[in-house]
């Protein structure tokens, strides 16, 4: 469902420039610019407050409180207006909130130029079948998913995912390629992941790097991040020493670890870790 349908608002916009920046309380003031004549208030299955919607002569638009709280000002203001109250569950509203978003950076954002080999897509599908077998239907997350080859590859085996990346023109070109689902697709900083992110059972970072000395405390941050949110992890890099890196990093974070050399690939996911929960 888009926003505007949960909320019935035609034309509808969310105040918070990107999903990032849903976490930012001072967001919420944006919606305060004119003087509404209506309100909607959209509440969870727990009848607590995800997002107002707030009508002017500007139209609608709503702030979203799927992680932050609203303000005693957007609550006042509600109940001064004599909105009404719309329910919905909060993991639809949050996919909705994603496809908003996505599909802002598909109308918006040049695509990245398209330089992946053609059998990519395919090397990495047969990867994640040698290391999980049948997961149909399983949440995984992948985690700097660039132009989502990984991600097309996952959901080609069933597997549910969702995908993020902090670069708007590959994600743009993975969008408007369709290895990308804008309802399943965020731009975020992935140091940052579990702030917008539940745990959920798998993780991959498909060609995570070029790892070296001078980024790898990043790396490291990244995929601390994405073991943080997933039970079983699935990274791949281009070397044997980058795959002794993360191996170690898993290793620090209580991980058992698998380190294996994949030749279907030559280039991008040459060197594999996979770590396991213990």
């Amino acid at each position: 469902m888009k926003v505007a349908e949960i909320l019935e608002a035609d034309g509808c916009r969310l105040v918070e420039p990107s999903f990032a920046e849903l976490t930012i309380d001072a967001c919420t003031a944006l919606l305060f610019r004119e003087k509404p004549d209506e309100a909607r208030l959209l509440v969870d299955e727990e009848e607590e407050p995800i997002a107002l919607a707030l009508h002017d002569n500007e139209g609608w638009h709503a702030a979203s409180f799927l992680f932050r709280d609203p303000t005693l000002e957007a609550i006042e203001c509600f109940e001064a207006v004599g909105g009404d109250i719309y329910q919905e569950s909060r993991e639809v509203w949050l996919s909705a909130v994603r496809e908003y978003y996505s599909l802002d950076i598909q109308a918006n954002v040049v695509p990245a130029y398209e330089d992946l080999r053609p059998d990519r897509e395919g090397n990495v599908r047969d990867l994640v079948a040698e290391v999980w077998g049948d997961r149909a239907k399983t949440p995984c997350l992948d985690c700097c998913c660039g132009s989502g080859v990984g991600t097309a590859a996952l959901r080609a085996g069933g597997v549910r995912t969702l995908a993020y990346d902090n670069d708007p023109a590959l994600l743009a070109l993975g969008l408007t390629r369709g290895r990308l689902a804008p309802a399943d697709t965020i731009y975020i900083d992935a140091q940052e992941a579990s702030c917008y992110i539940a745990p959920v059972p798998l993780g991959a970072a498909f060609m995570a790097g070029e790892i070296y000395s001078y980024n790898a405390p990043l790396w490291e941050s990244i995929l601390t991040e994405l073991l943080l949110l997933t039970d079983e992890t699935l990274i791949t890099v281009g070397t044997e020493a980058e795959a002794t890196r993360v191996e170690e990093w898993c290793a620090a974070e209580d991980r058992e670890t698998e380190v294996f050399e994949n030749r279907r690939d030559p280039i991008y996911d040459r060197w594999c870790c996979v770590a396991r929960r213990v």
